[in-house]
């Protein structure tokens, strides 16, 4: 690209290069906070008309892309990608500090704040914060109330599609999820990975105050109110 374009397509914030003036202009709104597609069922706005377009089907619950091994179907075509490395055992990301490897960039990049306590999101209402953007819209909820996934044999409503999908297998049976050491089965990845810190012996969440390790961040934060005397809960 000759210089007199790379400076046509340039961001005036930043300075960042682009290769359309299109490509520049979507850039810029991630600096200006401009969000011109709305979705027409909740209002939500989005800097690009495709992720507006992403976030409806999670109202129509529409999921045009289905993996070729499994036939798990998913609402964009990218998940595929990263469901791939469930199939393959993939995790081409590591973390820089205790080697802990991920399937995703940004698993990792989630994980590494468990390290800097780094919390760049918070809420506008109670100013709590947050390590991901979807934790925050997650507890954004819990002011709203809004539980827009629902349990299509009960009816039950959920804040977010993975309890959604959890609360499903209660009606199924299905334990998809098992340990490699004692072959535990459970209900989500997640309740694995707690799991396995029993055989490791792994504390990755640490206090900020006296660093004793825990295993756990529920652990952890109570941990932190013998320090700060919170009591958050009444009687």
């Amino acid at each position: 690209m000759m210089d007199s374009e790379k400076e046509k397509n340039s961001c005036l914030i930043c300075n960042k290069t682009f290769t359309t003036a299109y490509n520049r202009d979507i850039h810029m709104r991630y600096h200006t906070g401009e969000k011109p597609y709305s979705c027409e069922i909740c209002g939500k706005s989005f800097i690009t008309a495709q992720n507006k377009d992403r976030h409806k089907r999670t109202h129509t619950g529409e999921k045009p892309y289905s993996c070729a091994v499994c036939g798990k179907p998913f609402s964009c075509s990218f998940n595929i990608a990263s469901h791939m490395r469930t199939h393959t055992g993939e995790k081409p990301y590591s973390c820089e500090i205790c080697c802990k490897s991920f399937s995703q960039l940004s698993s990792k990049e989630t994980h590494m704040r468990t390290h800097t306590s780094e919390k760049p999101y918070s809420c506008e209402i109670c100013y709590k914060s947050f390590t991901t953007a979807q934790s925050k819209d997650r507890h954004m909820r819990t002011h709203t109330g809004e539980k827009p996934y629902s349990c299509q044999i009960c009816e039950k409503s959920f804040t977010t599609s993975g309890d959604k999908n959890k609360h499903m297998r209660v009606h199924t049976g299905k334990k998809l999820y098992s340990c490699d050491i004692c072959e535990k089965s459970f209900y989500s990845s997640s309740h694995v990975d707690k799991h396995m810190r029993t055989h490791t012996g792994e504390k990755p969440y640490s206090c900020n105050v006296c660093s004793k390790s825990f295993s756990q961040t529920n652990s952890r934060d109570k941990h932190m109110r013998t320090h700060t005397s919170e009591k958050p809960y009444s009687c």
